[in-house]
């Protein structure tokens, strides 16, 4: 059994705790949030009965043992929250962004290795079943070397609360799944980039509603990215709209269902252009892993079971080495007698 407490009891938990109750073996036994009536509410609503309530994760860890902490708390708060889940020995499954700054994001990735504890970030896009298909589908190599990849991300939704306060809001709190997804489909990573964030008029966030950026990739191609947050009318999909070119064709992707891709028709040519024809993009394979957040928890609660086993082999190979050093030393010594092997392996 794999035991988490969850901090951050606002929208994003219901997904969150939801997505726990799939997961064999994965309890919840704790929530965090500074306003307990909000727990309360969170844990009643999914008849979460057994599990504590509380405001602070480091008293909640003393008094309940866990081996993760699932981190949905704003921004602002992260790093602070991942100390005091490495500082017990948690590992720890956080919302994005990994943090509100740069320098605490280096701090908090520190921080893990030297507790040597896994951490990941939430990119649920990864786990969607058009992003699992598209990355299939450009592995098989019909569009060729990818030259440039192009999306478009235009909403205009209200949210209120901490996200409208936010500073590079789209670029922090949105975008960042987009660009995610744009290196999950392709497999190519940004060496390069130049941004471009304003506010328009009608914006009524504090700061950096709509952004343009330009990325080199690896192998050569770019990525462009054009996005906004305040944009109302003709609104794209949550997940955006792409095209992906390469030497031999293109594939479009309107962010829901429909994605299409043609390839060049070699030696045709119909005036100017050469004759392209459509080629299918495969359904989803039974291999590939979807489910959004589930997904990810999916995954992460696989990756402690891992390293459960893994500290338990070790722990055993020390005990046996540890043996093995006591048993030189008793060479000298006249024999004796043991009923168990608890005077051996100690």
């Amino acid at each position: 059994m794999v035991d988490a407490v969850l901090v951050g009891c606002g929208a994003m938990s219901k997904a969150w705790l939801e997505a726990a109750d799939r997961i064999d073996g994965l309890s919840i036994v704790g929530l965090v949030d500074l306003d307990l009536d909000r727990a309360r509410s969170r844990a009643a609503e999914l008849r979460l009965d057994h599990a504590a309530i509380g405001a602070s994760l480091d008293t909640m860890l003393e008094s309940r043992r866990a081996d993760v902490v699932f981190d949905v708390v704003v921004p602002a708060a992260r790093a602070p929250i991942a100390y005091s889940a490495f500082g017990r020995g948690c590992h720890l499954l956080s919302e994005k962004p990994l943090a509100a700054s740069l320098e605490d994001a280096r701090a908090v990735v520190a921080a893990a290795r030297k507790a040597d504890r896994l951490h990941a970030v939430v990119q649920n896009r990864r786990y969607h079943p058009g992003v699992r298909r598209i990355r299939r589908f450009l592995d098989s190599g019909a569009l060729g070397r990818l030259t440039s990849i192009h999306c478009d991300f235009f909403l205009a939704p209200h949210f209120g609360g901490f996200r409208e306060e936010m500073e590079h809001v789209l670029l922090i709190d949105m975008a960042i799944h987009t660009l995610d997804a744009a290196r999950a489909m392709t497999g190519l990573e940004a060496t390069r980039v130049y941004c471009r964030e304003w506010d328009p008029p009608n914006s009524w966030y504090r700061q950096g509603a709509s952004a343009a950026a330009l990325f080199d990739m690896s192998g050569g191609a770019v990525f462009s990215y054009r996005g906004s947050w305040c944009a109302d009318g003709l609104k794209t999909s949550w997940e955006a709209y792409w095209r992906i070119v390469g030497e031999r064709g293109s594939l479009v992707w309107d962010g829901f269902d429909a994605i299409r891709a043609e390839t060049v028709d070699s030696g045709a040519r119909d005036g100017l252009f050469d004759r392209t024809r459509a080629i299918e993009v495969p359904p989803l394979d039974p291999t590939d892993r979807v489910g959004g957040h589930l997904g990810v928890m999916q995954d992460f609660i696989a990756a402690v079971r891992v390293a459960a086993a893994g500290n338990r082999r070790r722990r055993q190979s020390q005990k046996l080495s540890d043996g093995v050093r006591g048993g030189r030393e008793r060479r000298s010594r006249p024999p004796r007698r043991h009923s168990s092997l608890k005077g051996v392996f100690r």
